[in-house]
Protein backbone atom coordinates (compact mmCIF):
# COMPACT_ATOMS: atom_id res chain seq x y z
CA UNK A 1 0.00 0.00 0.00
CA UNK A 2 1.19 3.69 -0.77
CA UNK A 3 2.37 5.63 2.02
CA UNK A 4 2.08 9.24 2.47
CA UNK A 5 6.08 10.05 2.12
CA UNK A 6 6.20 8.21 -1.10
CA UNK A 7 3.21 10.41 -2.64
CA UNK A 8 3.84 12.11 -5.60
CA UNK A 9 2.32 15.41 -7.21
CA UNK A 10 -1.45 14.99 -8.60
CA UNK A 11 -2.32 16.46 -11.80
CA UNK A 12 -5.84 17.08 -11.58
CA UNK A 13 -7.21 20.52 -11.90
CA UNK A 14 -8.63 21.70 -9.00
CA UNK A 15 -5.75 23.30 -7.07
CA UNK A 16 -5.67 22.25 -3.33
CA UNK A 17 -5.86 24.78 -0.60
CA UNK A 18 -2.28 24.51 -0.21
CA UNK A 19 0.61 24.00 -2.50
CA UNK A 20 2.00 21.46 0.04
CA UNK A 21 -0.77 19.23 0.18
CA UNK A 22 -0.68 18.21 -3.52
CA UNK A 23 2.85 16.84 -2.81
CA UNK A 24 1.01 14.26 -0.38
CA UNK A 25 -0.90 12.82 -3.63
CA UNK A 26 0.53 9.96 -5.91
CA UNK A 27 -0.96 8.65 -8.86
CA UNK A 28 -3.25 5.53 -8.10
CA UNK A 29 -0.95 2.14 -9.73
CA UNK A 30 -2.81 -0.50 -11.60
CA UNK A 31 -0.77 -3.29 -13.60
CA UNK A 32 2.41 -1.00 -13.95
CA UNK A 33 0.64 2.01 -14.76
CA UNK A 34 0.28 5.13 -13.34
CA UNK A 35 -3.81 7.17 -12.84
CA UNK A 36 -4.02 10.62 -11.57
CA UNK A 37 -7.60 10.09 -10.07
CA UNK A 38 -8.89 7.32 -8.21
CA UNK A 39 -12.32 7.80 -8.86
CA UNK A 40 -13.41 5.15 -11.82
CA UNK A 41 -16.92 5.16 -13.26
CA UNK A 42 -18.93 3.22 -14.89
CA UNK A 43 -21.11 4.08 -18.53
CA UNK A 44 -24.09 2.55 -17.91
CA UNK A 45 -27.82 4.10 -17.19
CA UNK A 46 -27.03 7.05 -18.57
CA UNK A 47 -29.56 9.01 -20.59
CA UNK A 48 -27.75 9.11 -23.94
CA UNK A 49 -24.47 9.37 -24.47
CA UNK A 50 -23.77 13.20 -23.77
CA UNK A 51 -24.78 12.61 -20.98
CA UNK A 52 -22.36 9.67 -20.20
CA UNK A 53 -19.03 11.96 -22.04
CA UNK A 54 -19.91 15.24 -19.76
CA UNK A 55 -20.28 13.17 -16.10
CA UNK A 56 -17.01 11.33 -17.38
CA UNK A 57 -15.12 14.82 -18.00
CA UNK A 58 -16.83 15.55 -14.82
CA UNK A 59 -15.49 13.13 -12.41
CA UNK A 60 -12.01 13.59 -13.71
CA UNK A 61 -11.77 9.49 -14.12
CA UNK A 62 -9.09 8.08 -16.34
CA UNK A 63 -10.51 4.47 -16.24
CA UNK A 64 -13.51 3.38 -17.24
CA UNK A 65 -15.36 0.70 -17.31
CA UNK A 66 -18.08 -1.31 -20.38
CA UNK A 67 -19.87 -4.16 -20.19
CA UNK A 68 -19.05 -6.14 -22.68
CA UNK A 69 -22.06 -7.78 -23.30
CA UNK A 70 -23.57 -5.01 -23.42
CA UNK A 71 -21.91 -1.46 -24.57
CA UNK A 72 -22.33 -0.55 -28.32
CA UNK A 73 -19.12 -0.09 -28.90
CA UNK A 74 -19.39 2.41 -32.09
CA UNK A 75 -22.52 1.20 -33.41
CA UNK A 76 -26.44 2.95 -32.62
CA UNK A 77 -28.22 1.25 -29.51
CA UNK A 78 -31.47 0.84 -30.00
CA UNK A 79 -34.23 3.25 -27.12
CA UNK A 80 -30.67 5.34 -26.23
CA UNK A 81 -30.35 8.67 -27.89
CA UNK A 82 -26.63 8.67 -29.57
CA UNK A 83 -27.00 10.27 -33.10
CA UNK A 84 -25.36 6.69 -34.47
CA UNK A 85 -22.61 6.93 -32.09
CA UNK A 86 -20.99 4.20 -29.90
CA UNK A 87 -19.53 4.50 -26.74
CA UNK A 88 -15.63 4.53 -28.02
CA UNK A 89 -16.79 7.77 -30.23
CA UNK A 90 -17.44 10.11 -26.70
CA UNK A 91 -14.55 8.30 -24.83
CA UNK A 92 -11.94 7.88 -26.69
CA UNK A 93 -8.91 5.16 -25.87
CA UNK A 94 -7.07 8.15 -26.25
CA UNK A 95 -7.96 9.63 -23.41
CA UNK A 96 -9.13 7.09 -21.20
CA UNK A 97 -8.27 3.40 -20.46
CA UNK A 98 -11.04 1.02 -21.05
CA UNK A 99 -11.91 -1.70 -18.18
CA UNK A 100 -14.00 -4.13 -19.79
CA UNK A 101 -15.82 -6.31 -17.44
CA UNK A 102 -18.11 -9.24 -17.58
CA UNK A 103 -21.29 -8.03 -16.02
CA UNK A 104 -23.85 -10.22 -16.43
CA UNK A 105 -21.69 -13.18 -15.61
CA UNK A 106 -23.12 -16.34 -13.45
CA UNK A 107 -20.38 -18.84 -14.52
CA UNK A 108 -16.71 -19.01 -14.53
CA UNK A 109 -16.74 -20.05 -18.15
CA UNK A 110 -19.08 -17.46 -19.42
CA UNK A 111 -16.86 -14.78 -17.72
CA UNK A 112 -13.44 -16.47 -19.00
CA UNK A 113 -15.00 -16.01 -22.53
CA UNK A 114 -16.00 -12.55 -22.49
CA UNK A 115 -12.74 -11.35 -21.30
CA UNK A 116 -11.51 -13.18 -24.35
CA UNK A 117 -13.98 -11.44 -26.55
CA UNK A 118 -12.96 -8.11 -25.17
CA UNK A 119 -9.16 -8.63 -25.89
CA UNK A 120 -10.26 -9.55 -29.40
CA UNK A 121 -12.63 -6.58 -30.06
CA UNK A 122 -10.31 -4.27 -28.48
CA UNK A 123 -7.19 -5.19 -30.19
CA UNK A 124 -5.09 -7.25 -27.17
CA UNK A 125 -6.34 -5.21 -24.69
CA UNK A 126 -5.07 -6.99 -21.26
CA UNK A 127 -6.68 -5.31 -18.14
CA UNK A 128 -10.17 -6.72 -17.27
CA UNK A 129 -12.73 -6.11 -14.63
CA UNK A 130 -14.18 -9.51 -13.49
CA UNK A 131 -17.28 -9.95 -11.49
CA UNK A 132 -19.12 -13.64 -11.83
CA UNK A 133 -22.64 -13.08 -9.82
CA UNK A 134 -24.00 -15.97 -7.63
CA UNK A 135 -27.67 -14.40 -7.41
CA UNK A 136 -29.97 -12.24 -9.36
CA UNK A 137 -31.26 -10.42 -7.05
CA UNK A 138 -28.52 -9.11 -4.53
CA UNK A 139 -25.26 -9.18 -7.33
CA UNK A 140 -23.43 -10.41 -4.60
CA UNK A 141 -20.23 -12.32 -6.34
CA UNK A 142 -20.21 -16.37 -6.39
CA UNK A 143 -16.86 -16.23 -4.75
CA UNK A 144 -15.63 -19.77 -5.89
CA UNK A 145 -16.70 -19.15 -9.41
CA UNK A 146 -14.83 -15.91 -9.05
CA UNK A 147 -11.37 -17.83 -7.72
CA UNK A 148 -11.73 -20.33 -10.46
CA UNK A 149 -12.23 -17.34 -13.60
CA UNK A 150 -9.77 -15.34 -11.90
CA UNK A 151 -6.91 -18.01 -11.83
CA UNK A 152 -7.78 -19.08 -15.25
CA UNK A 153 -7.62 -15.40 -17.21
CA UNK A 154 -4.35 -14.90 -14.81
CA UNK A 155 -2.89 -17.91 -16.95
CA UNK A 156 -4.26 -16.43 -19.70
CA UNK A 157 -2.00 -13.33 -19.09
CA UNK A 158 -4.84 -11.23 -18.25
CA UNK A 159 -4.44 -7.96 -15.67
CA UNK A 160 -7.43 -8.64 -13.41
CA UNK A 161 -9.05 -6.35 -11.29
CA UNK A 162 -11.46 -8.17 -9.54
CA UNK A 163 -15.16 -7.79 -7.98
CA UNK A 164 -15.57 -10.01 -4.79
CA UNK A 165 -17.05 -9.86 -1.41
CA UNK A 166 -16.00 -8.01 1.50
CA UNK A 167 -14.45 -11.42 2.79
CA UNK A 168 -10.39 -10.51 3.82
CA UNK A 169 -9.64 -14.56 3.48
CA UNK A 170 -11.12 -14.33 -0.18
CA UNK A 171 -9.27 -10.84 -1.22
CA UNK A 172 -6.12 -12.62 0.24
CA UNK A 173 -6.55 -15.51 -2.14
CA UNK A 174 -7.38 -13.56 -4.90
CA UNK A 175 -3.99 -11.23 -4.38
CA UNK A 176 -2.09 -14.73 -4.16
CA UNK A 177 -3.46 -15.69 -7.04
CA UNK A 178 -2.03 -12.66 -8.99
CA UNK A 179 -5.32 -9.94 -9.52
CA UNK A 180 -3.72 -7.06 -9.80
CA UNK A 181 -6.38 -5.36 -7.66
CA UNK A 182 -9.02 -6.50 -5.81
CA UNK A 183 -12.70 -4.74 -5.38
CA UNK A 184 -14.57 -5.39 -2.09
CA UNK A 185 -18.13 -4.75 -2.28
CA UNK A 186 -19.46 -1.76 -0.05
CA UNK A 187 -22.67 -2.94 -0.18
CA UNK A 188 -24.72 -4.69 -2.88
CA UNK A 189 -24.52 -3.53 -6.96
CA UNK A 190 -26.66 -0.02 -7.49
CA UNK A 191 -28.20 -0.19 -3.76
CA UNK A 192 -26.72 2.68 -2.94
CA UNK A 193 -26.30 1.86 1.14
CA UNK A 194 -23.01 3.11 1.71
CA UNK A 195 -20.30 1.04 3.46
CA UNK A 196 -21.78 -1.51 5.47
CA UNK A 197 -19.02 -3.20 7.10
CA UNK A 198 -16.57 -0.46 7.53
CA UNK A 199 -14.32 -3.33 9.59
CA UNK A 200 -13.79 -6.28 6.82
CA UNK A 201 -12.79 -3.07 4.16
CA UNK A 202 -10.36 -2.07 7.05
CA UNK A 203 -9.34 -5.62 7.19
CA UNK A 204 -8.55 -5.91 3.84
CA UNK A 205 -6.96 -2.27 3.30
CA UNK A 206 -4.38 -3.39 6.29
CA UNK A 207 -2.74 -6.81 4.70
CA UNK A 208 -3.30 -5.83 1.11
CA UNK A 209 -0.29 -5.48 -1.54
CA UNK A 210 -2.28 -4.50 -4.32
CA UNK A 211 -4.89 -1.71 -4.59
CA UNK A 212 -7.98 -2.30 -2.84
CA UNK A 213 -10.44 -0.53 -4.58
CA UNK A 214 -14.68 -0.30 -3.00
CA UNK A 215 -16.68 -1.47 -6.13
CA UNK A 216 -20.62 -1.38 -5.54
CA UNK A 217 -22.54 0.32 -2.74
CA UNK A 218 -21.77 3.85 -3.29
CA UNK A 219 -24.80 6.31 -2.90
CA UNK A 220 -23.67 9.97 -2.49
CA UNK A 221 -20.27 11.54 -1.95
CA UNK A 222 -19.68 10.92 1.82
CA UNK A 223 -19.85 7.18 1.02
CA UNK A 224 -16.95 7.83 -1.43
CA UNK A 225 -15.09 9.85 0.77
CA UNK A 226 -15.49 7.10 4.00
CA UNK A 227 -14.26 4.27 1.73
CA UNK A 228 -11.22 6.88 0.90
CA UNK A 229 -11.29 7.71 4.82
CA UNK A 230 -10.78 3.69 5.32
CA UNK A 231 -7.34 3.31 3.73
CA UNK A 232 -9.15 2.09 -0.19
CA UNK A 233 -6.49 3.23 -3.03
CA UNK A 234 -9.98 4.06 -4.84
CA UNK A 235 -13.43 4.04 -5.54
CA UNK A 236 -15.04 2.47 -8.25
CA UNK A 237 -19.10 3.54 -9.19
CA UNK A 238 -21.95 4.04 -11.61
CA UNK A 239 -25.42 4.28 -10.45
CA UNK A 240 -25.04 6.94 -7.82
CA UNK A 241 -23.66 9.36 -10.88
CA UNK A 242 -25.97 7.73 -13.34
CA UNK A 243 -29.03 8.06 -11.18
CA UNK A 244 -28.56 11.40 -9.49
CA UNK A 245 -31.09 13.90 -10.27
CA UNK A 246 -28.27 16.26 -12.29
CA UNK A 247 -25.40 13.18 -13.27
CA UNK A 248 -22.81 15.59 -13.94
CA UNK A 249 -22.91 17.56 -10.76
CA UNK A 250 -22.77 14.53 -9.18
CA UNK A 251 -19.85 13.52 -11.10
CA UNK A 252 -17.90 16.49 -9.66
CA UNK A 253 -18.94 15.99 -6.11
CA UNK A 254 -16.98 12.33 -6.43
CA UNK A 255 -14.40 13.77 -7.96
CA UNK A 256 -13.76 16.13 -4.83
CA UNK A 257 -14.91 13.18 -2.37
CA UNK A 258 -12.36 10.94 -3.26
CA UNK A 259 -9.79 13.70 -2.42
CA UNK A 260 -10.84 14.73 0.19
CA UNK A 261 -11.39 11.57 1.53
CA UNK A 262 -7.76 10.73 0.72
CA UNK A 263 -6.51 13.63 1.95
CA UNK A 264 -8.21 13.09 5.41
CA UNK A 265 -6.83 9.24 5.81
CA UNK A 266 -2.97 10.42 4.51
CA UNK A 267 -3.39 13.38 7.40
CA UNK A 268 -4.50 11.13 10.42
CA UNK A 269 -7.69 12.34 11.85
CA UNK A 270 -7.76 13.34 15.24
CA UNK A 271 -8.28 10.80 18.48
CA UNK A 272 -12.02 10.29 19.13
CA UNK A 273 -12.43 11.00 23.16
CA UNK A 274 -15.57 10.18 25.42
CA UNK A 275 -15.46 13.54 26.66
CA UNK A 276 -14.81 17.13 25.19
CA UNK A 277 -11.30 19.07 24.67
CA UNK A 278 -11.29 22.26 24.66
CA UNK A 279 -10.50 24.16 21.34
CA UNK A 280 -8.32 26.63 23.55
CA UNK A 281 -6.95 24.86 26.20
CA UNK A 282 -7.20 27.00 29.59
CA UNK A 283 -3.90 28.90 30.59
CA UNK A 284 -1.96 27.69 33.11
CA UNK A 285 -2.55 29.17 36.88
Amino acid sequence: MTTASAEAPATRTAAPAHPGVAMKLAPLRVAGRDFSSRLLVGTGKYKDLDETRRAVEASGAQIVTLAIRRTPFFQREAGVRNDGAGLLDVLPTSRYTLLPNTAGCYTAEDAVRTCRLARELLDGHKLVKLEVLGDAKTLFPDVSATLVAAEQLVRDGFDVMVYTSDDPIIARRLEEIGCVAVMPLAAPIGSGLGIQNRYNIMEIVENAKVPVIVDAGVGTASDASIAMELGCDGVLMNTAIAEARDPVLMASAMHHAVIAGREAFLAGRMPRRRYASPSSPPADR
